[in-house]
């Protein structure tokens, strides 16, 4: 079962930017989002609310990663790679935190659909398929360095984050702010658009009569975000955001 896992999550290594969207748009498709939850109202926008603040905390636990320490992601030429093995930063917390932070986000997504099925399904699969990738990455990782990645796995959990080492991981360490935007800004604009658009499936979707206004507003958060990430594109490409190198 283990090296059929390794082999999905190799394909999923190279493909999931493709496989993810249309993953997510067949779950959101596939059952109609209602107006309420067990037949409740406010278990609805409970989980609506819900949806935007584990978003913000994946964000933000990602960002806590880039900030202190980096790993290439992407691999090589799409392909499992680490040049270095990185146990500094939150990777003495747990060994896959940027992981932690993308399942957080797709959570808060299926959140925001509302469905108890969708949110089930979508939850499950996407944990599944980060399972099936980390296995792949394992893989990789222990035979490249060997016993000193047997130790540090037996040191540092998979998933689950250590927060009671924090203090002693980040110790001597700075917080890059530019790095965390160079790095991560169109993750940080691709989540806000993948929410505004789901928010404005679900108005479509559920009401007969449309409110034009809340659909235009939140047309013109997208818009927003689309300039914005433009604009740090823009900057990073004139080097505001290049990390100054120490002789």
């Amino acid at each position: 079962m283990k090296s059929l896992m390794i082999s999905i999550g190799n394909f999923l290594f190279r493909y999931r930017n493709q496989v993810f969207p249309v993953i997510i748009v067949a779950l959101f498709v596939s059952v109609r989002p209602a107006g309420e939850i067990a037949g409740s109202v406010t278990l609805e926008k409970a989980a609506n609310i819900a949806g935007w603040l584990v978003a913000g905390l994946g964000l933000l636990f990602r960002a806590t990663v880039i900030g202190y320490a980096y790993i290439q992601r992407g691999g090589l030429n799409k392909k499992v790679y680490a040049k270095n093995l990185v146990t500094a930063g939150m990777f003495s917390l747990c060994r896959n935190p940027l992981y932690v932070g993308n399942v957080l986000i797709y959570t808060a997504i299926f959140l925001i659909h509302g469905s108890p099925a969708v949110m089930t399904a979508g939850i499950l699969l996407f944990c599944f398929m980060y399972q099936c990738i980390v296995y792949a990455e394992e893989a990789f990782l222990e035979e490249k360095f060997g016993d000193g990645y047997k130790a540090y796995c037996a040191d540092v959990p998979r998933w689950i984050p250590r927060f009671g080492r924090f203090s002693q991981a980040t110790q001597g360490m700075t917080f890059n702010v530019k790095r965390v935007i160079a790095k991560d800004y169109s993750t940080e604009s691709a989540t806000l658009i993948t929410l505004l658009l789901a928010e404005i499936y679900q108005h479509v979707v559920r009401t007969t009569e449309r409110d034009i206004r809340h659909l235009l507003f939140l047309a013109g958060l997208i818009a927003l975000t689309v300039l914005a990430t433009a604009f740090v594109s823009r900057l990073k490409k004139r080097g505001v955001f290049n990390e100054n190198k120490t002789p």
